[in-house]
């Protein structure tokens, strides 16, 4: 009974703040910290930027750029730690991140702050998809899930607490100080990672950086994410530009020595192929609702910010309460039950959504909200964890762990991409009136309904690959 103390106390949630695994808890968590705080920080304060800036119309510019360059940032992960190590990977990463956000706080005009944006994006895309990689090393397999568990956490007090602090800052002295609040956190993430990261040995031989499919990808990310602001025509040949340019990618990386995708990525008859599939699809789906449920609390049902943001907070705190829970599932079928019940929760969460608008239900979209929650946090930290164990070890691990936050932020980038201009062209948009906002609101609920149906039969078809 002695002998297996020891190995249950590791298990729980205590052994995270243990001393043995303190150190790799708090550099992970302030990993995650840097991307959601980031997030909440910027979205409050930006508009005080842009009052005293200039330039409103570059607005979105910000938030585009900063998703690009983490997704290229997340695809160049894994050969920047095979070229510099772990440790000394997270540390330029880090620095990169920690310029990008002085460049914020200083910056004359609204150009000089989206270049710092970029550059926050491409460090916090490395770091974001290292400090996945490094998970599966720094802790025990019991340990896993509970990481997962706590990620959650954090991302509900970002979105809770991170727009109260930037708020009370921007207001009471300024934007630029509530921009600063990221150079105290990468500062600490520096100093954090010293003594808790292994060095790792730096590859004898690196092949060339894939520059020319980074750029590929990023550009193909760039092109759907401004094709909504553009005309219908133009928006649809830019998509379509774009599709065509990841399939390049794709084909591309399939044949080069120096791959950055899986080897088995997105392919149906395997169980980190179908998987990541599903990565990539829910976030897409579910970023309809964080593009209009703000908007159409305010504009259809006449709340005010702060009620039409606690609303739009159900989601979160679902997801966050949801993924804790899941998190002491002690057994693996009880995790592959999670992942077969998750998209399909989110596509009944759509479902209800578009219903509640389209009838002017409040009750039933919050309903959609809180289901769509449950089926987030049901999904992630279980699925996260079974693509990490059935991947292996070595590069191929580091691939698939670097690919997961990677192809989040993909997923809730194209997703805002592609709904708003579905949205737009139902007849939502800056001159519509209620009718043509609740139009466009509910064709976006039920094309997002329909992707996340998709990620079901992809989620059912991992499942049942991981059982055989």
């Amino acid at each position: 009974m002695t002998d297996q103390m020891p190995a249950f106390a590791e298990g729980e949630w205590r052994a995270l703040l243990s001393l043995r695994y303190l150190g790799p808890t708090t550099t992970i968590s302030l990993g995650v910290a840097l991307y959601a705080f980031n997030e909440f920080f910027i979205s409050t304060a930006l508009p005080s930027a842009v009052e005293e800036l200039g330039g409103a119309a570059l607005i979105s510019w910000a938030f585009t750029f900063f998703l690009v360059f983490a997704i290229v940032g997340g695809l160049a992960a894994t050969d920047v730690k095979a070229r510099l190590g772990a440790r000394r990977a997270l540390v330029v990463s880090a620095l990169i991140f920690l310029v990008g956000s002085i460049i914020t706080v200083f910056a004359p005009n609204m150009p000089v702050l989206i270049t710092g944006r970029a550059l926050q994006g491409f460090g916090e895309g490395v770091v974001a998809a290292i400090c996945y990689a490094l998970i599966p090393v720094l802790f025990p397999p019991r340990l896993v899930q509970k990481i997962f568990g706590l990620e959650a956490f954090i991302w509900a007090i970002a979105a809770f607490s991170g727009p109260l602090l930037a708020g009370f800052l921007t207001e009471f002295l300024s934007w630029r100080m509530a921009f600063a609040f990221n150079i105290a956190m990468g500062i600490a993430f520096i100093i954090l990672v010293f003594p808790t990261v292994p060095p790792g040995g730096e590859a004898d031989a690196v092949a060339p950086m894939p520059v020319g499919r980074l750029t590929l990808a990023g550009g193909a990310i760039l092109l759907i994410s401004v094709a909504a602001a553009t005309t219908p025509g133009l928006a649809i040949a830019m998509s379509g530009a774009a599709m065509l340019m990841l399939y390049a990618t794709f084909r591309r990386d399939r044949r080069s020595r120096s791959a950055i995708l899986p080897a088995t990525a997105f392919r149906w008859d395997d169980v980190v192929g179908a998987g990541l599939w599903v990565i990539l699809l829910m976030p897409l789906a579910q970023a309809a609702g964080a593009v209009f449920m703000v908007y159409g609390f305010q504009f259809l049902w006449g709340h005010g910010p702060t009620l039409a943001g606690a609303w739009a907070a159900s989601l979160a705190v679902a997801w966050s309460g949801t993924a804790i829970l899941v998190a002491m599932i002690p057994g693996e079928v009880g995790r592959l039950r999670a992942i077969a019940v998750s998209s399909v929760l989110l596509t009944f969460g759509m479902v209800f959504a578009a219903i509640g608008v389209a009838a002017h239900a409040l009750p039933l979209v919050i309903v959609g909200q809180v289901t769509m929650g449950v089926g987030m946090g049901l999904n992630w930290g279980p699925l996260c964890q079974l693509l990490m164990d059935r991947v292996g070890g070595g590069v191929e691990r580091d691939r698939t762990s670097a690919m997961l936050p990677t192809l989040q932020t993909a997923g809730y980038a194209l997703g805002a991409a592609i709904f708003g201009l579905v949205a737009n062209l139902a007849g939502f948009g800056d001159t519509a009136d209620m009718d043509g906002a609740r139009t466009g609101m509910v064709v976006a609920y039920v094309a997002a309904a329909m992707v996340a149906a998709i990620a079901a039969v992809f989620g059912f078809q991992t499942v049942r690959m991981a059982g055989r």
